[in-house]
């Protein structure tokens, strides 16, 4: 809940009569350390995108994802030539994405707003389990990689 805070991801508002509402709710996890025991809770919002309906709710879903082969070919490759290897994880990538489309959704269960219990949240940003915001993510990485001079070989 702190990322989506942080990333200013909705604001209050209210339900436009053209638009549907899209439910949430909580998911928790686990998160264990090397020795198999808990060393924390976590709980995450996500969007119930499984109700959401293509060419209504969102155009396109398409994110290209490397295959696991061509992984381990690349990897192959730089052990061979002695190449440098980098990677890099960015925090609640999927927070960043830009909305197309407008999208509302409910309060979350213990996050509704006192005396504005009759209001919604408008998405200004994605939220995870939001059937586009796979492809909204990439959209966005890619745009910032050819602003800093990066080069796509192979059209996908």
């Amino acid at each position: 809940m702190n990322a989506i805070v942080k990333n200013d991801t909705w604001k209050l508002a209210t339900l436009p009569k053209n638009h549907k509402l899209i439910g949430v709710k909580w998911v928790y996890k686990k998160k264990l350390n090397a020795q198999g025991e808990v060393e924390r809770y976590k709980a995450s919002l996500v969007s119930k995108g499984y109700k959401q309906k293509g060419g209504i709710d969102y155009e396109e879903v398409f994110a290209p994802v490397a295959r696991i082969e061509t992984i381990r070919l690349l990897i192959s490759l730089a052990a061979q030539n002695k190449w440098n290897i980098y990677q890099m994880d960015v925090k609640s990538a999927f927070l960043n994405g830009v909305l197309e489309k407008e999208v509302y959704i409910e309060q979350p269960p213990g996050y509704i707003k006192e005396g504005e219990e009759n209001k919604v949240l408008k998405l200004k940003k994605m939220l995870y389990g939001l059937k586009q915001a796979p492809r909204a993510w990439n959209t966005r990485i890619d745009t910032y990689f050819k602003e800093h001079g990066f080069v796509q070989l192979m059209p996908v």
